[in-house]
């Protein structure tokens, strides 16, 4: 399963946890964060699947309103305590092939297009990120997010750790995880129907300053699937680890 999203999605705290507060100065009309290149990493969970490498850009900025934290891109809308009210949409790499032996007689899961609302608030004793999603591709199915993020500074380098819950509803998890009734008898599962699911999540992020405009971004992250994952036969762990390495210029 190549997705970009499972990589990093919980990652956009980092940027906007380097400022803790939220002024007119962050809608300047230049970029402010960070662009460069990164090596992600996603296990695989699906049977047949592989782990999956690439290398794309990695973005972390704001420009006035519009804003890219790795793989989700939104406007800042109304104030909102900490932070704004976000229109918000993903770049997801969730779908997989079904050209394999392990899961002949199913059908190709194409790539979600979430599009939703969201807030990220930037408090003092750190960051709130809270998101709703409606997917208006394939599955028709929605995910909601919240997730807390810390900050620990030390001499050259940022730490964020972070603790976080995501709901994906019954429509969602069947399209990925389901297996529907002609599925099984064109294979060798059984039908399956799951209700939605709750994942865990603990990830770390890294942020090394090599220079006054150069940084280094380590992030990893383990996600403990929901029992209605789990329970897909398509699925053989219990888990997904993700991660990243990538090398950024900050403009200021």
């Amino acid at each position: 399963m190549k997705t970009l999203s499972q990589a990093c999605s919980v990652a956009c705290l980092c940027a906007s946890l380097l400022s803790t507060t939220a002024s007119a100065e962050e809608f300047r009309s230049q970029i402010v964060g960070d662009i460069g290149l990164g090596g992600y990493y996603t296990g695989d969970i699906i049977r047949g699947d592989q782990n999956q490498t690439s290398v794309l850009p990695y973005v972390d900025f704001n420009y006035g309103r519009m804003f890219a934290r790795i793989d989700t891109f939104g406007i800042k809308t109304l104030p909102l305590g900490y932070g704004h009210v976000e229109l918000i949409g993903r770049f997801s790499q969730d779908g997989f092939d079904t050209n394999t032996p392990s899961l002949t007689g199913l059908t190709k899961r194409e790539n979600s297009l979430p599009i939703g609302i969201g807030t990220l608030q930037v408090t003092p004793i750190g960051g709130f990120m809270l998101n709703a999603f409606h997917d208006v591709n394939a599955s028709r199915g929605n995910i909601f997010e919240a997730i807390y993020g810390g900050r620990v500074e030390l001499s050259n380098v940022k730490l964020y750790p972070l603790l976080g819950l995501e709901y994906r509803n019954k429509e969602y998890v069947n399209y990925y995880y389901g297996v529907s009734t002609q599925e099984a008898a064109n294979s060798s599962y059984a039908t399956y129907r799951p209700d939605g699911a709750t994942n865990s999540l603990i990830a770390l992020i890294a942020d090394f300053t090599l220079t006054d405009d150069y940084h280094l971004h380590l992030y990893a992250r383990r996600k403990w699937l929901g029992d209605a994952i789990r329970q897909s036969a398509i699925v053989d762990k219990a888990y997904l680890d993700t991660g990243y390495v990538a090398l950024s210029y900050r403009f200021k």
